[in-house]
C-alpha cells in the first residue's frame, strides 16, 4: 500500500489536487467575504494563510518532486500546514462554542515584512472580532466544518509522508 502512496505522492496530479484545494478554501472564504458580507476574524484569516501555504508548498512540490527528499520534505510540510489547520480549527470551534478564549483581537501577529493585510486587504485584512462563522450548509459552520477537515487533512497528509520516507529508504538499500 505504501508503495502505491508513494508512486501518488510523487504524482503531479498530486501536488495540482492539493493547490486546487488550497484554493477552493480560498475561493469559498472571499464568496462569503465579498458576495455574502461575512466579515473575517483573526483566525479566519490565519485560516486563510495557511491555505496559501498549502498553495505554495504544493507549487514547490510540483517541481521537486523527482527529488526524494525534498518531495519528502514537502509531505511533510502538508503534514505541519494541516496540525496548525487543526489547532486554528479547534480554537475558532472552541471560541464559537465558547468553550476556549484566547486573544482574538483585529491585529494578525505578522511582522512588518510580512505585510500581507497591507499588501491584500480584499483577502487577509482582519474586519471584525472573532464569534461566530458562517453556515455552510445543513446546519453546519465553517468552524465545525474545518474541525472534521483538518483531522482527515492530517492523516491524508501523515501517509503520504510515512510513503515519501519509506520509499527513500528503499531505494537507498
Amino acid at each position: 500500500m505504501f508503495r502505491k502512496l508513494a508512486v501518488i505522492g510523487k504524482s503531479v496530479w498530486y501536488w495540482l489536487m492539493l493547490v486546487l484545494l488550497g484554493l477552493a478554501f480560498e475561493s469559498v472564504a472571499l464568496f462569503y467575504q465579498h458576495v455574502l458580507d461575512e466579515l473575517p476574524c483573526v483566525m479566519c484569516i490565519h485560516v486563510r494563510m495557511l491555505m496559501l501555504a498549502l498553495i505554495l508548498v504544493s507549487l514547490a512540490a510540483v517541481f521537486v518532486r523527482s527529488f526524494q527528499w525534498l518531495n519528502a520534505t514537502a509531505h511533510l510540510l502538508t503534514v505541519l500546514v494541516g496540525a496548525l489547520l487543526l489547532e486554528r480549527s479547534y480554537q475558532l470551534l472552541g471560541t464559537e462554542r465558547g468553550f476556549t478564549f484566547g486573544d482574538c483581537g483585529m491585529d494578525l501577529g505578522l511582522p512588518s515584512w510580512l505585510a500581507l493585510d497591507s499588501w491584500f486587504p480584499a483577502v487577509f485584512q482582519v474586519q471584525t472580532t472573532c464569534g461566530y462563522t458562517p453556515e455552510l450548509l445543513f446546519g453546519i459552520s465553517m468552524a465545525e466544518a474545518l474541525i472534521v477537515f483538518s483531522p482527515l487533512f492530517i492523516l491524508l497528509c501523515l501517509a503520504m509522508t510515512l510513503a515519501a520516507f519509506m520509499s527513500i529508504g528503499k531505494n537507498n538499500r
